[in-house]
């Protein structure tokens, strides 16, 4: 094997290392299972008081992302947001964050979420819960530099269940 092909191969893998890293991350990110992790059991009322989320990373390889995000809306029109810092989760493990809720509007923003979680736990319909959509996003750039995010859009009752879920992979 001459220098020339060493040279040749070494490349390569300088240029190819961090793209497969950073694709691996991206998979790692929409494989993630999540969970609400605070004493109190899940509310969109408690999650408008802030609180911790686990994350669980079921891969055999470490995944980071930079920004896990919930963003609520009712009849299309943005009530808040809920929103975790950047985070790296070892292969199989889990692990619990804080987060923060942001809104415009908090007091009106707390009743909804109450009147809501009402309703969910099988009380009267007051407002229309077809109307309660949720986002979810993570966001993990590509090599540092290039955004990318994965949004998940499902209804709130949805989101409700999958954060009252206490059987995550890496448990």
């Amino acid at each position: 094997m001459n220098k020339y092909s060493v040279i040749t191969f070494v490349a390569i893998i300088a240029i190819v290392t961090p793209f497969a890293y950073s694709g691996l991350n991206i998979i790692g990110a929409n494989q993630l299972e999540y969970n609400w992790s605070s004493e109190e059991e899940f509310s969109f009322f408690e999650m408008s008081n802030n609180g911790e989320v686990e994350f669980c990373n079921p891969m055999p390889l470490p995944t980071s992302f930079q920004e896990f995000k919930i963003i609520t809306f009712y009849d299309e029109k943005n009530i808040g947001e809920f929103e975790t810092n950047s985070l790296t989760i070892a292969p199989k493990s889990s692990i619990v964050e804080n987060g923060n809720f942001s809104t415009e509007e908090f007091q009106s923003t707390q009743h909804m979420f109450m009147t809501l979680d009402y309703e969910f736990g099988g009380g009267a319909i007051r407002v229309d819960p077809n109307k309660f959509i949720v986002l979810v996003t993570i966001q993990t750039p590509i090599m540092g530099i290039i955004p990318y995010s994965n949004t998940v859009q499902m209804s709130g009752f949805e989101l409700d269940q999958i954060m009252k879920n206490k059987e995550l992979s890496c448990n």
